[in-house]
């Protein structure tokens, strides 16, 4: 195995680089000089309140120096990439709180040793300095059926116990009061994740090995050893397994949760998957879902990338009980960065499918016209080409854009409505395609660009003849036509892009036909052998 590669400019520099880059982005967050310790610049707004005091191992970002903010945390002290920050910064942290005239700090601390050692230690240093100093644990990982001596794990549920508490704060609750409702909280939270690849530190080989399509459960975000691994399956049937193993009654480390439960859901990002995996979002569709499915009232989701681990490909799935006051203060205003916009509509229960308006009434009878039998024949002819050649489309296109062509033409040929797709484009198909060989508006485009064009203006000024054909005389023409697409498409071989993505890419790498014009030529040639055509 090798390094992976990262965009830094120093391994040694790296953490106090990135905590420069979000203190000089933000605005109203300050550096605390001599040490890695991120701070409100607004610390005066503080005073006669309580102030909230969190942190831990850098490679987690955005946690946790993100989430400073009004209503949320008032500092946030960093250690190295996966190590815990020492005594020292962290008393530094509790003192500048203490001299902004703070009535107490709570210490948010996640549940690992260094961390709980090392603000314990700045904890009892700063009592003794007369600070009125409390600090709540958070172990709400739930996948070890009998937890060790340590116990469990924190991870990204600490970001829920950010929120409440500093909404408490916010509203000028005294530190005792927060430290007890926070305290009561935690008991009602639960995380998991799943890793489908390792993470590294910078400099420093991955930290441990997993094989290609094999996924680890309940892994640390340390990268520290998970329960099992298996084989990577759908998105539906992870989330049902971590669902499952978190609220499981014979495992000591469960989320306790029945039917009729609200919760709030978090789906987190460990840090490499796509948007289109975690934010847009199949797994967090699969979650709400499911959830349903048990009877749980999802009454929030949040996802995103919240609690990471450098550029592990994973996630985890957090999960609160809220009643309502856990909601009002889960709602609650803050301006940290990294904090979700989020509505205050409940989505369990709630419709978000519109109806498209109501189409035309079509007569159920079509001897001839875009609905007659000869052009349903014909599409599907069209339809099952696609389908054979989504492959060969695919690897065209890799040479020169993205290589999905095939499967954009597959998903169109896999149409569950065939009548609509030839209502709303058969019958003006030869008006629309003219219109483009005539004009650069779709685009930019022209024939001898290495587009589609070069299959379709040819194939598109032969079918023209159709108006005056004689009798018997248009299978000739869409011989023809048929020849000549395929010819143009070959011809783009010795083309040189000058639109679409494979502009982009240097002559000397494009070397094949282009694949929109190949698939133009495959289509018409399933038209014509579809109406009786010689192959």
């Amino acid at each position: 195995m090798k390094p992976q590669q990262k965009l830094l400019n120093s391994v040694d520099r790296c953490v106090d680089e990135a905590l420069e880059g979000i203190v000089s982005s933000s605005g109203c967050l300050s550096l605390l000089r001599g040490h890695r310790v991120v701070v409100r610049a607004d610390l005066e707004a503080l005073k006669g309140r309580v102030a909230l005091l969190s942190g831990g191992g850098s490679g987690h970002e955005p946690a946790h120096a993100g989430y400073i903010g009004s209503g949320m945390l008032s500092a946030a002290v960093a250690g190295g990439v996966f190590a815990s920050p020492p005594p020292a910064s962290v008393l530094a942290a509790i003192l500048s709180l203490r001299d902004a005239g703070v009535s107490g700090v709570l210490l948010i601390v996640k549940n690992y040793t260094g961390d709980r050692l090392n603000f314990g230690l700045a904890a009892e240093q700063a009592r003794n300095r007369g600070v009125a100093v409390e600090m709540v644990i958070v172990a709400d990982d739930c996948a070890f059926d009998q937890p060790s001596k340590a116990g469990r794990r924190g991870l990204c549920g600490t970001v829920f116990v950010h929120k409440l508490a500093g909404a408490l704060a916010e509203e000028g609750c005294p530190l005792d009061e927060i430290v007890s409702k926070v305290t009561e909280a935690v008991k009602g939270i639960g995380t998991l994740g799943v890793s489908l690849s390792p993470c590294s530190v910078p400099g420093c080989l991955p930290s441990f090995d997993l094989p290609a399509g094999e996924m680890e459960l309940g892994l640390g975000i340390h990268g520290e050893p998970g329960i099992k691994r298996s084989k990577v399956t759908s998105a539906d049937e992870v989330v049902k397994t971590m669902v499952d193993h978190m609220t499981n009654p014979a495992s000591q480390s469960h989320l306790s949760l029945k039917s009729g439960d609200s919760v709030v859901l978090c789906v987190n990002n460990l840090g490499a998957l796509s948007c289109l995996e975690i934010s847009i979002s199949v797994v967090t569709r699969s979650a709400i879902r499911y959830l349903e499915g048990r009877g749980v009232r999802v009454a929030r989701v949040m996802s995103g990338a919240f609690m990471t681990s450098l550029e592990m490909a994973g996630v985890s799935l957090s999960m609160m009980r809220a009643d309502q006051e856990i909601l009002r203060l889960f709602d609650a205003r803050t301006t940290a960065s990294a904090w979700p916009n989020l509505s205050t509509v409940c989505i369990s229960g709630k419709s978000y499918i519109l109806d498209p308006p109501a189409k035309d009434m079509q007569e159920t009878s079509h001897t001839e016209g875009p609905l007659s039998d000869v052009m349903r024949k014909a599409l599907e002819a069209v339809c099952s080409s696609l389908l054979q050649r989504q492959e060969e489309l695919n690897s065209l296109d890799r040479a020169s854009g993205d290589g999905d062509c095939g499967n954009t033409h597959a998903q169109a040929a896999k149409g569950e409505d065939i009548n609509c797709i030839l209502v709303d484009t058969l019958c003006n198909i030869y008006e629309q395609y003219s219109q483009v060989c005539l004009s650069d508006r779709y685009g930019g485009a022209d024939p001898g660009d290495r587009t589609m064009l070069d299959a379709l203006c040819p194939a598109v000024e032969e079918l023209g003849r159709l108006t005056t054909a004689p009798p018997g005389g248009h299978m000739a023409i869409l011989q023809a036509a048929v020849e000549k697409a395929e010819l143009g498409a070959e011809s783009t071989r010795d083309l040189t892009a000058r639109a679409g993505r494979a502009s982009y890419i240097a002559t000397v790498h494009v070397t094949l036909p282009d694949p929109g014009a190949v698939a133009i030529a495959a289509i018409l040639r399933a038209v014509f052998e579809a109406l009786g055509g010689q192959k």
